[in-house]
């Protein structure tokens, strides 16, 4: 049993306290950026993004890919894999997102071109992903763990 007293492994349970973790603190940074604390605000933001991509690395695509990717097909229009889909979908557009945002916002690494002018507006949708993807992932989580 995990952590939870549910059907999921310590290591997702683990996982599943460290992103709802993370989607506070980037609800902590959205509130620094309000009251005008933007460089705390960014420092709150990257650290963010950069956990939830060694997080992604080192236990949500291994698992993905030994859970959902093996399976035929004709299994993965079930609720059971389809929702793990749609998480998976999200999340990895609501990271690609928050690092091109932290890449065009943070740093002179891209063409001037490429950086961003309007930052509310780019990081309100990359929050909103974010939030989505943390949605699907909770949905997955009852679904895989909770309901039998």
């Amino acid at each position: 049993r995990g952590l939870f007293g549910t059907a999921a492994p310590w290591s997702s349970d683990a996982t599943l306290t460290v992103e709802l973790g993370m989607a506070l603190a980037l609800l902590a940074g959205a509130a620094l950026a309000r009251r005008k604390h933007y460089r705390a605000h960014a420092c709150c933001q990257s650290a963010v993004v950069l956990l939830n991509l060694a997080v992604i690395v080192l236990t949500m695509a291994p698992s993905f890919r030994r859970a959902v990717f093996a399976m035929t097909p004709a299994r993965l229009t079930k609720s059971y894999y389809a929702l793990a889909i749609a998480h998976a979908g999200l999340g990895a557009l609501a990271e690609l997102f928050s690092l091109y945002i932290l890449l065009a916002a943070g740093t002179n690494l891209l063409p001037v071109r490429l950086r961003l002018t309007r930052y509310r507006r780019w990081m309100r949708s990359g929050l909103l992903l974010w939030w989505a993807a943390v949605l699907f992932g909770l949905a997955t989580y009852f679904r895989w763990y909770v309901v039998p």
